[in-house]
């Protein structure tokens, strides 16, 4: 009797597995069968193609909101953004009156070492004229973007310039910074604001410890609002470098897959010092993964809004024609075993969350939030109260200002009007600009969009979209957002991505309060300079 048992232990999984590839066969006949039966009687020609990418849209759905399907054409972008680089000519451009414009060369990129310059206009790719034929964002990247080492030629129009420039581009490998701004907010303030974890965020962000370090950093802000995360691995190694010892920062299990307990194993560069991470409603995934791990050690605080609420991992999978699935393989826990994933068994609410959360009046009052006590933690060092599910929830709530928004507001920056009009500015004024304010700091105190510069951009505005009624008791409740957003992108195109921040962040609510918190030490019961 023990023989048979050992015998029938011995052959279950293989019969398990027999099972599942019969399954699997089975269902595979039948999509070839449904598909071929299409094909042959429907009433009209039909794709194939659209028809199977579309069932393998709809197969993933059935399994959570996070496993998804890439096709072939967006493969390339998804994983660049992964990778932290793609193959292109190095430029930012925008399309301005159907015509696309240089705003910036990316530094050490072939175009800014061939001389072409922000302002410029391009007319002219491989000999085909792309000006006036309405073009789009995709067309200027398929265009421009490439394999590594081709030549793409390129024609301009530049102010001064009778005759089109043509430049011979060598496209090559572009890198895409996960770092949007690392600055000194006071003496011993620094800050950090990271848009995404990639395959190149460690280095950026060690790059910026060292440089803030320097310059006499004692506490640090990391602004994670509005990141939505990226690589587990990024967020594993980027954490390492805040806590010391071999401290669990994550672990994740799945069904295929067993326990995975990632720790710091090395000396970081900001494992001591100040720590103060913010987060709102966007910052998602990696950036739970980092805020649960700080807030879970006592190692930092937490300010700002509640997190997206995202605790599955993805695993991406290249298929045979080019395309792509991330397919969800575990879920992951923070170190005190919080699983922040908020429910998504009914996907319509799923992905209404945010909008109910703004309806509920979480973005306004922390009282609205509401967690059972069967999801209560306690961190490790402290004993504070921390709450699992749906999100990371900040020790230090702080409520979204909606008070200077308004519906013209809201149209100007949604019909690219601020950003339209900040191109046509500098294209007049770039060397009077640059030679009144030879450099950002004289930018930030000196300059001004009073009465004169104002006038402009509203003539600006009414000779571009006419149908869009200037709003004078609007415009005084959202005067100084408006010419913040002016200021700040003339910034970001006269000098760089940073600078554009240090005119913004006066207006970001989260960053004073956590500037606050350090100054007046308002935080009881934590130690806010280790």
């Amino acid at each position: 009797m023990k023989i048979f048992n050992f015998i029938i232990a011995l052959f279950s999984p293989i019969v398990l597995f027999s099972q599942v590839q019969s399954e699997l066969i089975g269902t595979t006949v039948k999509f070839e069968e449904v598909l071929n039966h299409i094909q042959q009687l429907y009433v009209d020609p039909v794709n194939a193609k659209k028809l199977t990418e579309t069932a393998i849209v709809a197969m993933l759905e059935e399994l959570d909101p996070h496993s998804t399907y890439i096709p072939a054409e967006d493969a390339d972008d998804a994983q660049s953004q992964i990778n932290g680089s793609f193959v292109g000519i190095g430029i930012r451009f925008q399309i301005v009156k159907d015509t696309l414009m240089v705003i910036a060369t990316i530094p050490g990129g072939p175009s800014e070492k061939l001389g072409v310059l922000a302002g410029d206009k391009i007319v002219m790719v491989d000999g085909a004229n792309i000006a006036g034929i309405g073009l789009k964002n995709n067309d200027v990247r398929s265009k421009l973007m490439g394999v590594l080492g081709s030549k793409v030629i390129i024609g301009i129009l530049r102010d001064g310039r009778d005759e089109p420039l043509k430049f011979t581009i060598l496209r090559d490998k572009i890198p895409i910074y996960s770092v949007d701004a690392s600055y000194m907010i006071t003496n011993e303030i620094g800050y950090i604001k990271l848009n995404s974890f990639s395959r190149t965020t460690v280095e950026e962000v060690q790059k910026s410890l060292k440089e803030l370090k320097a310059m006499g950093m004692k506490q640090l802000i990391f602004d994670l609002q509005g990141n939505g995360g990226g690589l587990l691995d990024a967020a594993h190694h980027l954490v390492d470098e805040f806590l010391s010892g071999d401290k669990l920062i994550v672990y994740s299990e799945g069904r295929a897959q067993p326990r995975s307990n990632l720790r710091a194993s090395k000396k970081g560069l900001w494992e001591e010092g100040g720590l103060i991470v913010l987060t709102d409603e966007y910052a998602a995934s990696a950036s739970e993964i980092f805020s649960g791990a700080i807030q879970d050690w006592d190692r930092g605080l937490i300010v700002g809004r509640r997190t997206f609420g995202k605790g599955l991992v993805q695993r991406p999978i290249s298929l045979s024609d080019g395309s792509e699935i991330r397919i969800t393989i575990a879920r992951y826990y923070t170190p005190t075993g919080r699983f922040i994933q908020k429910p998504y068994e009914d996907t319509k609410e799923y992905r209404n969350d945010l909008t109910q959360r703004y309806l509920n009046g979480e973005f306004q009052n922390a009282d609205s939030i509401k967690f059972p006590d069967s999801l209560k933690y306690v961190t490790l060092k402290t004993k504070r109260t921390v709450y699992g599910g749906g999100g990371i929830m900040p020790d230090v709530f702080v409520a979204l200002d909606t008070t200077d928004i308004t519906d013209y507001f809201g149209d100007l920056v949604r019909g690219g009007h601020i950003n339209n009009y900040v191109i046509s500015y500098i294209n007049k004024n770039r060397a009077n600009l640059k030679s009144s304010y030879p450099n950002f700091a004289a930018f930030k105190s000196k300059f001004t969009c009073d009465e004169v510069f104002m006038t402009d951009f509203f003539n600006y505005v009414e000779k571009e979209a006419p149908k869009l009624i200037f709003n004078e008791k609007e415009y005084q409740i959202s005067k100084k957002m408006i010419q913040m957003r002016l200021k700040a992108n003339i910034a970001q195109d006269l000098w760089s991505s940073s600078d554009s921040y240090q005119v913004f962040n006066d207006f970001n609510e989260s960053l004073q309060k956590a500037v606050q918190i350090y100054t007046t030490k308002s935080y009881a019961g934590f130690n806010l300079d280790k």
